[in-house]
């Protein structure tokens, strides 16, 4: 039954998400909703009681993502560099997955975001994540570049930030710029 219930809320996510897209989050109804899931209000309200909740439902989730990556870099004991190549490539599975909609929902939609008050939780755990990015750099230039990656992956899974191209960029080539924004770059010293 709780297995059932879970597909019905990710099923209901997903139908908002396109619906935001589509429509907007501002001009998108509960009914709307439910009717493009072909259910009544009655049954979307027994999962979610405003798309506010849908919202926070979803951010809530990709929170819990991005917390359980932090956790894994902060466990993870070896080779730093290799440490953040695995956070970019983790990172990179995050926004190309299921929470790439919800990445772009967030970026298209501040205003609304900023009203929920959702940029201090989820903001708290993405500046997590991009201090561990950059944890045993001491070297400023390093530390944008490794900054960079994780902007790189946040905006390459972003068809806003797309303008003028007739087609997404592949996330292998987020990721391809990433981990080259990422690597260690020889000393100018020794030139």
């Amino acid at each position: 039954m709780a297995a059932r219930r879970s597909d019905t809320r990710e099923r209901i996510q997903r139908v908002a998400l396109e619906l935001f897209s589509e429509n907007g989050y501002e001009k998108t109804s509960l009914r709307e909703i439910a009717e493009r899931l072909d259910v009544t209000k009655a049954a979307l309200y027994y999962h979610f009681r405003t798309k506010e909740d849908i919202v926070l439902s979803l951010i809530a989730d990709l929170e819990g993502a991005v917390g359980e990556l932090v956790e894994w870099g902060r466990a993870r004991d070896g080779d730093p560099i290799e440490t953040r190549i695995e956070l970019l490539r983790r990172f990179a599975a995050i926004t190309e997955g299921q929470y790439g909609p919800v990445l772009s929902f967030i970026q298209q939609n501040m205003p609304a975001m900023k009203s929920l008050g959702i940029k201090p939780r989820l903001g708290e755990r993405m500046t997590e994540l991009f201090e561990l990015v950059c944890a045993d750099e001491r070297d400023p230039e390093a530390q944008l570049r490794a900054r960079l990656a994780l902007a790189a992956l946040l905006f390459g899974a972003n068809p806003a930030f797309l303008v003028g191209q007739s087609t997404g960029v592949d996330s292998t080539i987020a990721l391809k710029v990433a981990l080259e924004l990422a690597s260690p770059r020889p000393s100018r010293d020794a030139t």
